[in-house]
Formats: structure tokens, sequence, C-alpha cells
């Protein structure tokens, strides 16, 4: 049953995407050839012509490229994960020569090389001209391409932040150059691997050796994910991976979960607003993006704020909120509750009449307001 749900869901975004994609003939000096690319922007890109948004870039874009640009624009709706411009890049009649390497080194050679600086020094830059990037970039493939995907990591100063590496037919040196490198990182990497029970079984072998290699490496900048699966072939893999692969990538844009809540909030020895504004500052650094705080997150925090009794973090809480929502309640009806909890009942109970005159958000609506500050008022006698 579950995988007849991947498989629809797979579907309906294969169908979806196919009005909103862009047709590019891109030529190429490097390749000495014309080579068709395939972008999807985002929903409302032209109407926010100051926003930026980061790239996907997908491999094996002839059968690769609908299943992403679908579960991006699945995600992105839902605010899972930001907007992003998804580019695929089409390797139907090429992919053999596109991704040769030395049996000396296993770098890139001749073809391989060539494609490689097609990518590097071609299409990111023409992308950066034409659109509107951020600099956050995701590289996503599937057996060979999952392998070359991984050059870019080796090089000083890689193109991407974030590697999706599915069922990855790995080179014979991959499996010590990938730890090597992540061991290096003074910066953060997203590094994601795939494979499947039902895999190719050198496949498999490899990649299980590699993520052994990858657990070793003692570097908190490498945020590593491996998942394998029990059912999928090594041809359907791509269909269950990559949504779990943006999840994990974009987590800490998602809005505070159940799990969250449970197994982080609640146990934090420190204020659980400046873990909300660290969170929102992580997703500023990582994808340049300045996201409003969410109200279901400001939600999040008020009930931890009450489950704990911790009722002074409430007096940061209700500043945040006035810079975020500075026209509703919100900021007001928790520094009227700081006050309440505090001592300092007169305040208040000013503070919550004061809230009247803003718009009401999240269920702080006027009745309540007043209702606080009349039972302050009688139970104080003011």
């Amino acid at each position: 049953m579950k995988k007849h749900i991947y498989l629809l869901v797979f579907l309906a975004c294969v169908q979806f995407v196919k009005a909103q994609v862009i047709y590019e003939p891109f030529n190429s000096s490097k390749l000495g050839e014309t080579r068709q690319v395939k972008i999807q922007l985002p929903r409302g890109y032209d109407a926010h012509q100051d926003k930026k948004y980061p790239v996907i870039l997908v491999f094996d874009g002839d059968y690769m490229f609908e299943a992403v640009a679908g579960n991006t624009d699945f995600y992105a709706y839902w605010e899972d994960m930001p907007d992003a411009i998804v580019v695929g890049v089409n390797q139907i009649d090429s992919r053999e020569a596109d991704v040769s390497y030395s049996e000396q080194n296993s770098l890139p050679i001749e073809t391989g090389a060539a494609f490689f600086e097609f990518i590097g020094m071609e299409l990111l830059p023409y992308l950066d001209k034409t659109y509107r990037t951020e600099k956050f970039r995701v590289a996503i493939g599937h057996g060979e391409t999952a392998n070359f995907i991984n050059y870019f990591l080796l090089k000083p100063d890689p193109l991407f932040r974030a590697y999706v590496a599915i069922s990855p037919d790995l080179a014979p040196n991959m499996v010590s150059y990938i730890p090597e490198r992540l061991s290096k990182f003074q910066t953060k990497v997203f590094y994601y691997l795939a494979i499947s029970e039902n895999d190719i079984a050198a496949i498999k072998a490899n990649s299980e050796a590699l993520n052994t290699a990858i657990k070793g490496v003692d570097n908190k900048n490498v945020l590593y994910n491996f998942n394998k699966l029990e059912e999928p072939s090594h041809y359907s893999l791509p269909a269950y991976a990559i949504p779990d692969a943006l999840r994990k990538i974009f987590l800490v844009y998602q809005p505070i979960s159940k799990q969250e809540y449970r197994d982080t909030i609640l146990k934090l020895d420190s204020s659980p607003v400046a873990y909300l504004e660290e969170k929102y500052q992580t997703i500023h650094e990582l994808f340049g993006i300045d996201k409003q705080i969410l109200l279901n997150d400001f939600k999040a925090i008020q009930a931890a704020i009450e489950k704990t009794e911790n009722f002074e973090y409430y007096e940061s809480l209700g500043k945040l909120a006035r810079k975020h929502y500075p026209n509703t309640m919100l900021g007001s009806y928790y520094l009227a509750r700081f006050y309440e909890e505090t001592g300092e009942a007169k305040k208040a109970m000013k503070t919550y009449q004061s809230a009247y005159v803003l718009e009401e958000i999240g269920g702080i609506t006027k009745d309540l307001v007043l209702e606080k500050a009349s039972e302050i008022k009688a139970d104080f006698n003011y």
C-alpha cells in the first residue's frame, strides 16, 4: 500500500510540472554541442522581482527532472522548503561519455572532464546571470551521475552545498576520497546517500562501505543522512529517495514539528526564544533567505513556556513577536502574560487593554484580551 502511495504522489508531481517547464537549448563550447536543459521557476517568480532562490541541479534530467521539480513545488507550497529553481540536464544520449573517469585515479577524463567544466564554467554561471539565484545549490544524481556529483565536492571551493547520491555507482577511489574531503569542511555541507536492499550488488556493497566511512567522520559541519530502503529496485529508488532527501536537507526550514517540540524544545536548559531565533538565523545563513517567523513556531514556543512555567521567557517572545507581527495582538499578548505571571498585574491589565486596537491573530481576539484585562481588574479591584 505504501509503495502505491509513493508512486501516486510521484505521478501527480510529474503531471503537474509538465506545463511549467522551460526547455532551453544550451550551446556549450566545452562540450562542442548543444545540450537541452530543463528549468522550472518557482510559483510567483515574476511577481517577486526582489527575491532570490536556491538552485537544485538534476543530473539525468531526461528522467529525474520531473520527480525533483514536482516534489520541490509540493514541499515549497506547504513551506517545508524554500521556493527553488530546479534545473535538469538531459543526458539520454551522452550519459556514458559525460561520466567517464580515469581507471588510475577515479577522476574525470576527456569527455567526463569536458562535462565537468560545462557544469561549473558554463551552466552554473549562466544560471546565476540569467535568473535570480542564491548561492545555496543542491546536486542530485542517480547511479553513475550519483558518483559524478562528488567531483564537485572534492574541489577546494565546492560549487554545491548539498549532495544527493541515489544508488551511486562509485568509482574505485571514491570510498576514500569522499570521507577524507568531508572531514575537512569548515562550512556546513549536506550529504544524502540512498540505496535499496534490492539494489545492484556491487553498488550496495560500495555504498555501505561509504556509509561506514562517512559515519566515522568527526566533523560537525557535515550534515549526513543515509537511507536504505527495502522494496525499490535500483531504477525505482529515485521516486522514493528524492522526497526524503529534500525533506532532510531543508529540515531546519520546516515549521517546528511535534517531535521537535517534544524531543528538543521541552528539554532545553536555555531560552526557547533564543532557540527560535537561532533556527531562523540558520535558515538565513544556509539558504540566504530572511524568512518571517511562522505563527506556528511562535505558538510552539508559547506552549513550551506554559508547559515548563518559565514565564520569564514571555518578555523576549513578546518583543520578537512585535518585530515580526507589528500590527497584531501577538506581541502585546505575550508581554501581558509576562507581566501577569511576574507580579505586575496593573501593567498586564493595561497591556491587554492596549492590544484591543491591534489586529486579531492566531486565536488572540479582542474578546480574549478584554476578558483577560477584566479578570485582573476584578481580582485586584483596580
